[in-house]
Formats: structure tokens, sequence, C-alpha cells
């Protein structure tokens, strides 16, 4: 399974969705390349590895550009939390990760946070309109791993009043390309495996309950 997220796995929602797919499951990794400055010491990593514990995981955390990206094989599940898309999917491509993370999605749970669900998705085009300045690593070719061809934008209701246009920004962009971009807050998440996707939203949480 594939799952693209916007801040981790912080709502109820999503973990619940997610707690079938993880049960038997003893290890999990937690990867933090793409925080390009401070890694291992991202303050969202006591968090994310909460999150995963409360599965009843073992969690390592693990940074690819020092540790083998072949070792992600070794866990059932496998969860990369943000930072920067570019600087991420540049160091995807060096170490050859795209077979590798194909096989930890087939035959366990690979969880893509904020700048990962850009890096594993068809595409950067679309944060390169928002934030080229991100673009550390000068990558000329935007095509990210194509791991699935669900295009999202991340931290959609936080991010509208950091950017002008930013509702339109992506309307344009949908409308040049002829694609349709799954807009997430934070903690929505879409899971998407051999049956399809399924996109959970944390406003699930506050719905009523009709009895």
């Amino acid at each position: 399974m594939l799952v693209l997220c916007s801040g981790g796995l912080t709502s109820a929602a999503v973990r619940e969705a997610l707690r079938p797919c993880v049960a038997g499951r003893e290890r999990a990794a937690l990867v933090v390349t793409a925080d390009e400055v401070y890694k291992e010491k991202n303050y969202h990593v006591p968090r994310c590895a909460a999150e995963l514990e409360g599965f009843g995981l073992r969690v390592d955390v693990l940074d690819i550009d020092k540790a083998p990206c072949a070792a992600l094989e070794r866990y059932g599940v496998v969860e990369f939390i943000g930072g920067n898309p570019f600087y991420l999917l540049a160091s995807l491509r060096r170490h050859g990760a795209e077979p590798i993370l194909r096989r930890v999605a087939a035959s366990g749970v690979l969880i893509g946070c904020s700048a990962a669900a850009f890096a594993f998705g068809s595409t950067l085009a679309l944060v390169n309109r928002y934030s080229p300045e991100m673009n550390t690593p000068g990558l000329t070719d935007l095509t990210a791993l194509r791991l699935t061809d669900i295009e999202v934008l991340p931290h959609y209701s936080r991010f509208l009043s950091r950017f002008d246009r930013f509702e339109e920004t992506c309307a344009g962009y949908e409308a040049e390309r002829g694609v349709r971009v799954l807009r997430l807050n934070d903690g929505d998440a879409v899971l998407i495996d051999g049956e399809g996707a399924r996109v959970v939203r944390r406003e699930e949480e506050q719905a009523p309950r009709i009895v």
C-alpha cells in the first residue's frame, strides 16, 4: 500500500484506516532524508515515531544518504517525513530507490508525507510553481518516481493564506496539464493499493454519528 499524506498520521481517522494494513507487522523505518539540514533532529521525528509506535511497531530512524536504501526492504512499514521535495527526489534518484520503494509498497506500507507525497507522485512541477527556490539540487528534470499517477497538494488549507493566489495557481496547473490535483489538509491522506484509491479526511472525526 502507498499512503500520501500532508502532515503525517496526525488524525485518528487516518490511523484507524491504516490499522488493518499494519496489523501483524513488527518494524517500521522513519526516513528523514527529505530534511537536508536537520535530518534525525527534525522536530517532527518524535511525534512521527510515536504515531508509528502506537501501532505496536518498533521504529528505527534512517537516512538513505547515510544507510543503504536497500535496508528499507527489511521493514513492513516505511514512512518518509517531509522537508525539501527536490532534495529528496535527487537523493532517491542517486540511490536507485524507485524499484526498492515499489517493492516496499507492494509488500508492506509505504507512507509519504508532504515532500515525499510529491516525490512519490508523477512530477514536482506543481510545487515548483509555488517554491522554485527550494530546488537547491538544481534539478532540470522534475519527473518524480511515478509510484502513482495521483497528484496531491499537501497542507492545502494552511497554505491558502501563505501564498498569493494559491488556489488559482493550482487550478491553472490543472487546466494547463489536464490533470486533477487532490488537495490534502493536515490530517488527511489518500490510501492507494491494488484495488484503487481511498481518501480519508480528518473531518470524518467530527462527522455526526447516524444511529
